[in-house]
């Protein structure tokens, strides 16, 4: 399985921003796929996560700000940011769960500037 994440950027307190993650290899729609983030010296730590037939799981410090959704196209997640925060600032990574097995593509980064 390969994940490839893109979308990271600079924006302003407020803004939004798109985050996309494109998955190749053996996976369905029916695995697990989610959305992490890290600040440097800090862990890693789960944002939005969606499993078929289970309501999406997404994280108190960002729920209503934060929507995860399944990108067929691409078949992987995006996920999408709005009212952005300075606190949001961090590397996002894709994360896929496939036959008892976690795969991570690489971060992309994102920062909200006050």
């Amino acid at each position: 399985v390969q994940l490839q994440a893109s979308g990271g950027g600079s924006v302003p307190v407020g803004g939004s921003l798109t985050l996309s993650c494109a998955a190749s290899g053996s996976i369905s729609n029916l695995d697990t796929m989610s959305w992490y983030r890290q600040v440097p010296g800090n862990s890693r730590e789960l944002v939005a996560s969606m499993t078929a037939n289970y309501p999406p799981y997404i994280d108190l410090s960002v729920k209503g700000r934060f929507t995860i959704s399944r990108d067929n196209a691409k078949n992987g997640v995006l996920l999408q940011m709005n009212s952005l925060r300075p606190e949001d600032t961090a590397t996002y990574y894709c994360n896929a769960h496939v036959q008892g097995r976690y795969h991570w593509g690489q971060g992309t980064l994102v920062t909200v500037s006050s």
